[in-house]
């Protein structure tokens, strides 16, 4: 198979499903297990109202467990797939596959996942990928394991090669690395003709190092939907008015700005004196809809007009993910897409 020919899609392209991993004892949810359990249902029912989920367990009884809680909240048990795997946690758009798709095939890739730079175990997670390969899970697609350390939150694509990133994180995993030379690496792994860098933008309570999923997203039509902080008295303010600035000082593969599309700033959100990562940036979006992180704040309502400029002809599904930032993420975090014609 021509490797060439391989591309890697937007993540508005057609997709087959999204694959996510249940909470449960063995995870750092333990302490929490019932309220993030109740985000997870609302999650799943979300995606499953619009395509498959493929929904990684641990054992009999935990898929027990989560088809009994799914089937009281009525969601469409007939698009949800059970896996069994053995997972640290339920980080998948960091651990799961990142996927090119050619002409006659799919190639899973399978970066090294580190559990953020060595914070956390990830034994198990970094072996995911090709645990669900040998269940056959992804049919006959090929896959490449590649010695760099990469999460698929820290990547962003238009799906027409141009890749957005922050220099921060690849920074952080790669303090040895020149900016040519990572550069360099991901075009040429993720088949991107270009590779755009921001310098600034982070939040309070992400422990990724700034990953791009919880800052600044592609949009179709040459457009970028960002997180940004009206509030001049927060400690964000001038760190994402400056990410804004870069944003705008951006250009798009034909020499024009992109169009830019700012995310409200909800309220802080604190778990006692640790302020949590409360991002609308972090939005998933599936076949005909996108799903909205919600915080029980005044400005969901206005984020969730927002996307609903960026991604016009689609619906906008808040989903409460207030359980979800306890643990430093939110909701495309803990998901990972996969293109049409895959599962």
């Amino acid at each position: 198979m021509d490797s060439s020919a391989f591309h890697l899609p937007a993540e508005w392209a057609e997709q087959s499903g999204v694959l996510i991993a249940w909470p449960h004892e063995g995870t750092d949810w333990a302490p929490r297990l019932d309220t993030v359990e109740s985000t997870y249902v609302a999650l799943t029912s979300a995606i499953a109202a619009f395509e498959p989920v493929l929904v990684c367990v641990a054992d009999a009884a935990l898929q027990a467990r989560a088809a009994r809680l799914l089937t009281v909240a009525g969601a469409r048990m007939d698009r949800v797939r059970f896996i069994r795997a053995e997972y640290d946690d339920t980080w998948l758009r960091d651990s799961g596959p990142i996927t090119l798709v050619g002409p006659d095939g799919f190639r899973l890739l399978d970066f090294r996942f580190t559990g953020w730079g060595g914070k956390y175990e990830a034994g198990l997670d970094d072996r995911l990928v090709a645990q669900l390969t040998e269940a056959g899970v992804f049919g006959r697609a090929s896959h490449a394991r590649i010695d760099f350390a990469l999460e698929g939150g820290a990547i962003d694509t238009d799906g027409a090669g141009t890749l957005l990133t922050t220099w921060r994180c690849l920074h952080e995993r790669h303090p040895e690395a020149s900016r040519e030379a990572l550069s360099h690496t991901l075009a040429h792994n993720l088949r991107q003709g270009r590779v755009l860098w921001l310098e600034h933008g982070y939040l309070e309570g992400d422990d990724t190092d700034a990953h791009i999923d919880t800052l600044a997203r592609f949009a179709p039509h040459d457009a970028i939907v960002h997180q940004a902080c009206d509030d001049p008295a927060d400690s964000h303010h001038a760190e994402l008015a400056a990410m804004a600035a870069e944003l705008a000082a951006l250009r798009t593969r034909h020499g024009q700005p992109y169009r830019l599309h700012a995310l409200p700033w909800a309220r802080p959100i604190r778990d006692g004196e640790r302020r949590l990562a409360a991002s609308y940036a972090n939005f998933l979006i599936v076949n005909g809809a996108v799903l909205m992180p919600a915080y029980d704040d005044p400005a969901d309502t206005r984020a969730a007009q927002v996307l609903g400029e960026a991604f016009p002809g689609r619906r906008i599904v808040p989903v409460p993910c207030r359980p979800l930032i306890w643990q430093n993420g939110s909701l495309h975090c803990v998901t990972m897409q996969l293109p049409a014609g895959l599962v």
